[in-house]
């Protein structure tokens, strides 16, 4: 894609995990001080979720003032978030790092090993 590519009317011909990779990264240029991200990455092959998780990765680096609150069902989206947040029929049964909530062998240990 470049800057001649059409797009159709309102993005018509474009992907979900192209317009999920668009609105992120106008997002990120706008340098917001808080960031929601619901299922940011949900339309994205595995390959191209890395990307992004990289790239908000880097954001997070360049820009440490920033607090960013991602919602997801893929694991692998919020592995390496600082604090993850379980819930369960809209309640908080477990918070920590990725690290406790493993060693705790909980509800997130559980999704973590049916995703192997």
């Amino acid at each position: 894609m470049g800057y001649e590519t059409s797009v159709g009317m309102k993005g018509s011909l474009l992907s979900g995990g192209e317009k999920q990779r668009i609105a992120i990264a106008r997002a990120l240029l706008r340098r917001p001080k808080v960031l929601l991200l619901d299922e940011a990455t949900s339309a994205m092959d595995s390959y191209n979720e890395q990307i992004i998780q990289k790239a908000l990765e880097q954001a997070e680096i360049e820009d440490s003032s920033r607090t960013s609150l991602l919602i997801a069902h893929r694991l692998s989206t919020i592995r390496s978030c600082d604090w993850i947040c379980v819930l369960d029929k809209g309640r908080i049964v477990e918070n920590g790092t990725h690290r406790e909530l493993m060693q705790r062998q909980e509800h997130y240990y559980q999704m973590m090993m049916q995703n192997k």
